[in-house]
C-alpha cells in the first residue's frame, strides 16, 4: 500500500528579498516532506533560512519560486480568507517568547484560536480543558501567564497550538528560553502531539534536543544540506 501523503510538503522553494545589487536569496531550491505523526528538526546556523523555512511552512510568507502543499492542497491555489483560515485551523504555532496574552488565563489563551474561528464557547473550552490535560496543566487552567512558570508557559504555548483538529505543528526554538530539564519536557511534548497524528516542525540550535526528532535538516546559507536520520 502507498504512504499517505506528507501532511506538509515543500517543493524547490526559493526565498529571496530585494532587488538587483541588493537581492539576498533566503532559501534556495529547498524540498521537505513531513509525514502525519513525524517530528523534524531544523538546524543550521544563524542566518541560514531556518525561520524563513518554518514561515514559508506556516504561510505567513509566501516564496519567490516553488509549491507548498498541506494536507494535499496546494497553497498558491488559495485566496487570502482560505489562507488565514488554514492558518488557525490547521496550523499550530509555539514561539520562544510564548506569545501568551498576559490578560487572559491559560484556558482563555488556549480557547481562543477556537472561538476566533466561530467555535462554541462551551465546546471551545471543552477542547482547551482536554489540550491542557494533554500537556499535565489541567490544574492551571485559571492561572495567568504571569502566575506561571517559564516552563509552564510554554505547556500553554504548545497546548494552544495543538488544540482542535491541527495537522501541523511548526515551533521556532520552542525551548531557548527554558532550562535545560523544561527544554526537553517541551521537546517531548511536541513528540507527543506527533505519536497522535500531528506532523512537527520545530527549529531548534541544541544537537542534544534535535535527537529527539524522528529526523533532522541541516540548512547553510539557504540550502538543505543533509537529512539525518535519528529513530529507526
Amino acid at each position: 500500500m502507498d504512504d499517505p501523503a506528507p501532511i506538509l510538503e515543500l517543493v524547490g522553494i526559493t526565498r529571496r528579498y530585494g532587488h538587483g545589487d541588493t537581492e539576498v536569496c533566503a532559501l534556495s531550491d529547498v524540498s521537505l516532506a513531513v509525514a502525519r505523526g513525524e517530528m523534524v528538526a531544523v538546524m543550521g546556523p544563524s542566518g541560514s533560512g531556518k525561520s524563513t523555512l518554518l514561515s514559508i511552512a506556516g504561510t505567513l510568507e509566501l516564496p519567490s519560486a516553488g509549491d507548498i502543499r498541506i494536507d494535499g492542497v496546494l497553497v498558491s491555489a488559495m485566496d487570502r480568507t482560505e489562507l488565514a483560515r488554514l492558518r488557525r485551523v490547521t496550523i499550530g504555532f509555539v514561539f520562544q517568547d510564548f506569545n501568551l496574552l498576559p490578560g487572559l488565563s491559560a484556558l482563555e489563551n488556549v480557547t481562543l484560536p477556537l472561538e476566533l474561528d466561530g467555535c462554541r464557547t462551551r465546546l471551545a473550552r471543552v477542547a482547551a480543558h482536554d489540550a491542557l490535560a494533554a500537556v499535565g496543566l489541567d490544574d492551571k487552567a485559571g492561572r495567568f501567564p504571569d502566575e506561571l512558570s517559564g516552563g509552564e508557559r510554554q505547556r500553554v504555548a504548545i497546548a494552544r497550538a495543538i488544540v482542535g483538529e491541527r495537522h501541523l505543528l511548526l515551533a521556532d526554538e520552542p525551548s531557548g528560553a527554558l532550562d535545560s530539564a523544561n527544554a526537553e519536557a517541551v521537546m517531548q511534548l511536541i513528540r507527543s502531539a506527533c505519536h497522535g497524528g500531528v506532523a512537527a516542525v520545530v527549529v531548534t540550535h541544541d544537537a542534544h534536543l534535535a535527537a529527539l526528532a524522528d529526523r533532522t535538516v541541516h540548512l547553510l546559507d539557504g540550502r538543505l544540506l543533509e537529512t539525518s536520520a535519528v529513530r529507526p
